[in-house]
Order: C-alpha cells, then sequence, then structure tokens
C-alpha cells in the first residue's frame, strides 16, 4: 500500500476543498494517508515564538515569518520518517517553508506539490519545482515555465465533489437565501470594479466572502450577505438561486494597488461548482471556459455587457432550465477521483 503524508495547505479557504477532495479521493483508491495539519501547527508556531521572544525580554529580533513557517514546517520531515510514508504531496506550499523540500531531498523522501496560486504567484513557485520529484500547476499557460525547471511537472485541472456539487433541491437548501444572481468568492479589486460598473437596479444580487475592499460609500455594500462560509452552503446557495456569476481573479496579492496578470487560460473551480449545480451563470473570458462549455456559458468584458446577459436570462425561465440540464454533463467526468487517478500514474512512474 503506498502512504502518502498529505499537506495541508495552511489556509481554511478554496484551497482547503482541493485538500479535502483529494484527501477523500486518496483514501478511496486505497492509499494510506497520513495528515500533516499545517494550518494548527502555523497559528502555534506563531503563538510560541512570539511567546519565547516576550518571556526574552525581547532582547533578541522579533520572529519573521519565516521564522514561523519553518517552525510550522519542520515536523514534516519527522512525519514522514516516522510513517516510512513513500510521498509528501504538499497542497499549494505557500505556507511551506522552501528548506523543508531541500531536506527531504537529502534525506531521499520524494516529495510532490500541487502548486495552487498559478500563475499569480510564479515567480516563487517555479523557485521550489527543481526540488521536486513531481508538481502540478493548476494554469496550463503557466507549464511550459514549469516544464522547462522540472520535466517531472503537469497540469492540474480542477474538479468537483459530486457528494457536494449537484443539481436539485437538497435538504437544508431552504436555510439560504434564493438570490437573482449569486457570487461566492473574495473582493479583489477588479471583481470590485466590474460589479460597480454594472447596473444592479431590479436585481437581488448576493455577495459573500470578503469585501473590505469596497468603500464606505460603495452601493454594493448593501449586497454582501456574509462572509467566508463553507462549501456546503456554496453548493445550496447555486442550487437555489437563478443564476450564478464567476470573475476570474487578476491581481497577484489583495489590495487596491495590486499587479494583473495577463494571457490566463484556465477557469477557477467556482465555474466546475456552479455548473455542477446545474445553475446558469455569466463568465469573464478565458480560453478554457469557451471549450468545456461552448456557448451555454456566456461570457462579458464589461458590466453593460453583464446586465445584458442578465436580463436576457432572468427573463427566459425555458432556457435557464435547458442549460440547467446541460451543464452537469460538461464537468460529469472532473472529478477528484478522475485527477488522483492520473496523479497516482505520475508517482508510481517516478
Amino acid at each position: 500500500m503506498t502512504t502518502i503524508l498529505l499537506v495541508h495547505p495552511g489556509a481554511e479557504w478554496s484551497v482547503y476543498d482541493v485538500f479535502v477532495g483529494l484527501h477523500d479521493a486518496f483514501q478511496r483508491q486505497g492509499v494510506e494517508i497520513v495528515e500533516y495539519a499545517l494550518g494548527n501547527r502555523l497559528e502555534h508556531s506563531a503563538r510560541f515564538l512570539k511567546s519565547a521572544w516576550k518571556r526574552s525580554g525581547k532582547q533578541a529580533q522579533e520572529p519573521s515569518l519565516a521564522d514561523i513557517l519553518y517552525q510550522a514546517s519542520l515536523g514534516i520531515l519527522e512525519r514522514a520518517l516516522r510513517h516510512k510514508a513513500d510521498w509528501v504531496f504538499i497542497i499549494s506550499s505557500l505556507y511551506v517553508h522552501p528548506d523543508i523540500l531541500i531536506m527531504l531531498r537529502r534525506a531521499h523522501i520524494r516529495a510532490a506539490v500541487l502548486f495552487t496560486e498559478s500563475p499569480y504567484e510564479d515567480q516563487w513557485q517555479l523557485a521550489l519545482v527543481p526540488y521536486l520529484q513531481a508538481c502540478w500547476t493548476n494554469e496550463r499557460a503557466s507549464l511550459p515555465a514549469f516544464l522547462a525547471a522540472n520535466d517531472a511537472s503537469f497540469y492540474y485541472q480542477h474538479a468537483i465533489d459530486p457528494t457536494k456539487h449537484m443539481p436539485g433541491v437538497r435538504a437544508g437548501d431552504e436555510d439560504v437565501l434564493a438570490h437573482d444572481v449569486v457570487f461566492v468568492g473574495t473582493g479583489f479589486q477588479e471583481r470590485c470594479d466590474m460589479l460597480a460598473a454594472t447596473d444592479w437596479t431590479g436585481i437581488d444580487l448576493g455577495l459573500y466572502g470578503s469585501w473590505s475592499l469596497l468603500g464606505s460609500r460603495s452601493k454594493l455594500r448593501r449586497y454582501v450577505r456574509a462572509k467566508v462560509i463553507p462549501n456546503e452552503t456554496t453548493a445550496a446557495l447555486y442550487r437555489r438561486a437563478k443564476l450564478g456569476l464567476n470573475l476570474h481573479r487578476t491581481s497577484t496579492v489583495f489590495g487596491p494597488q495590486a499587479e494583473h496578470i495577463e494571457n490566463a487560460e484556465s477557469m477557477g473551480p467556482r465555474c466546475y461548482e456552479l455548473a455542477a449545480a446545474g445553475l446558469p451563470f455569466a463568465s469573464d473570458y478565458r480560453a478554457e471556459v469557451a471549450e468545456v462549455f461552448g456557448d451555454l456559458v456566456p461570457t462579458f468584458t464589461t458590466g453593460s455587457e453583464l446586465r445584458a446577459i442578465i436580463d436576457r436570462s432572468l427573463h427566459d425561465a425555458g432556457e435557464r432550465a435547458r442549460i440547467a440540464h446541460e451543464l452537469p454533463g460538461c464537468v460529469a467526468g472532473h472529478t477528484f477521483d478522475a485527477r488522483v487517478t492520473e496523479i497516482l500514474k505520475v508517482l508510481q512512474q517516478a
């Protein structure tokens, strides 16, 4: 039996859903999974190091983020050795200190990373690639650069969990609001700008997630219904809404002055989840959206174009029903089980 030390991404938002999906799919295929709870260790490491620094009378330099990451990541090496892991498989690596990858290599422990922050963080992600026996990037336009650094690099296309993302009414769905249009995600500046440029008169818009970049006088504030919500609640919102909305992130970091990426091709996990729930949706353009959905998903570049799509959709229940029926089939094969099957082939060959 293959034993994999699966390292938590250290974050509790969307990338955590990738961790859970892969974790369960690995187990269904007979892999022994040992979890490394990086998120908890980050919290405890920060508390321990800062407490020790204060007890010392603050004579030394205050612990840095790098110190915290190192302290939290160090146990990966110990846990892998204790459980004789065949692979250390890291989700994201954003909060794993890079020295850990070097030490794993010295200890002859095979390491792989699923990089989830392409193309936004490719510069630091690519610096880690040479230390890995295999890796995946979630942006296909980034793959050539990864292959140049390590020929055991692959494209990871996002996936759904059919037990969570499904069409039809489910018990508990009535506990969430039924909106005309719903969007669940972080309010990066470009998303705030697009929504602000759209006329929402007469539309029940539901915004969920962190929207701290909205100005104190922004008219969009009235539509923010809740902050970060669990994936199960998101799925229920999708099943209850009339129309979904997808806005891909372009900001490299969170903030009003962030630089923006260009030429991304891959669609984000929200597209897969909206389609699996059978919710007709509109999206900004990426090549993969058109390839997977064809004309089932209209795309827009301006607020006026988005408003026109919303008006057409909300006034044609028959067309919404037709699209809702066809969308789940477009992503039916894009499951975590399918992704894990391909990942295991790579790990076994390596």
